[in-house]
């Protein structure tokens, strides 16, 4: 854990001074030190400078963490309710159930950029619900089988729903996919947007730690243990969905880090989710931290979209968790 806090904050430090401007460390320093009650320090600053340190890259580097904490914490959560390592936080539907209302609402309605999270959030939520109540409606013996095969069902109808309304005006489809890509540049109203919803969900999950421990062992195990096995799943999967709901809501679709963190944590700290749960909020935060230096800074000075870092990092490694899951069962 201290190791894990270390990592993220070297990567909030350095996600504070890189870019494309070049602004010395030390008089960033100073200019910390200048907001110190009874301290004054000349940094050398120009307001400008200033106005790019704190109003730009500091609010980018607290939404990131905590988009990134957020989904790494979700994907652990339901890879504890589904019990396989390639379950995400995308499972359910949430990510196409956003991405079919932030359509509608570019697309259909013309709405302001700053009402597309609110249109993104309900749709996350309600992409979640479809898939929760038909896979409840297809029968209470088929388990987390049955959520999962829900999931892909509502995510291919909204996703196919999604495709067909983007064809009534084609010129909003860059404003779409710049969307879907991600974006966490959006300021301090994007960090206070998210804030809430994020500290409600990583409380519920991390308080269900122990819980998950005892569902790993199977239903029949966890209720002879006095554990009420579907209620513990059905709470997970609404706290980690409203943890994917707020990220996708505030950020975009930023893929792969439900699955790439939690999967690292647990090869360095083992298999129990009351490690693997806060180490997970930690390592997507650092995760998602160091991916969007990478983005601000390896087209610099043009931006690379965050999510297509991401999938850079997570498709080879979905590959390769694959590989050995597929190992592990033969």
């Amino acid at each position: 854990m201290a190791g894990a806090l270390v990592v993220l904050a070297a990567s909030m430090v350095a996600g504070l001074l890189g870019g494309a401007a070049d602004i010395s460390p030390w008089q960033v320093v100073l200019q910390a030190a200048d907001w110190l009650p009874f301290v004054h320090v000349d940094s050398g600053l120009t307001p400008v400078e200033q106005g790019l340190l704190f109003e730009l890259r500091l609010p980018r580097v607290i939404v990131a963490a905590v988009v990134g904490g957020l989904l790494a914490m979700a994907g652990a959560g339901y890879q504890g309710v589904f019990r396989n390592p390639l379950a995400d936080p995308y499972l359910l539907g949430a990510a196409a159930g956003a991405g079919l209302t932030t359509t509608v609402a570019i697309v259909l309605l013309s709405v302001p950029g700053n009402a597309i999270p609110v249109a993104a959030f309900a749709g996350a939520l309600g992409g979640v619900f479809l898939a929760y109540a038909l896979g409840h409606s297809a029968g209470r013996g088929g388990g987390t089988a049955t959520l999962v095969l829900a999931g892909v069902a509502v995510t291919s109808f909204l996703t196919a729903v999604q495709t067909f309304i983007q064809q009534f005006k084609v010129e909003e489809l860059q404003r779409v996919y710049a969307w879907i890509l991600g974006d966490i540049g959006g300021g301090w109203e994007q960090a206070v947007m998210v804030l809430p919803y994020g500290a409600v969900s990583a409380a519920v999950l991390l308080l269900h730690g122990r819980m998950l421990d005892v569902l790993s062992v199977g239903d029949e195990e966890a209720a002879s243990l006095g554990l009420r096995a579907g209620r513990v799943r059905l709470v997970v999967l609404m706290a980690a969905s409203l943890a994917t709901a707020a990220a996708v809501a505030s950020s975009g679709l930023i893929g792969f880090v439900g699955i790439v963190v939690p999967h690292v944590v647990r090869r360095l700290a083992g298999g129990s989710y009351r490690i693997v749960l806060p180490l997970s909020l930690i390592g997507g935060a650092a995760f998602l931290v160091l991916a969007d230096l990478v983005a601000r800074t390896v087209l610099a000075p043009a931006e690379l979209p965050i999510g297509v870092v991401t999938m850079f990092v997570g498709a080879p490694f979905f590959v390769a968790v694959l590989r050995m899951t597929r190992r592990t069962l033969t």
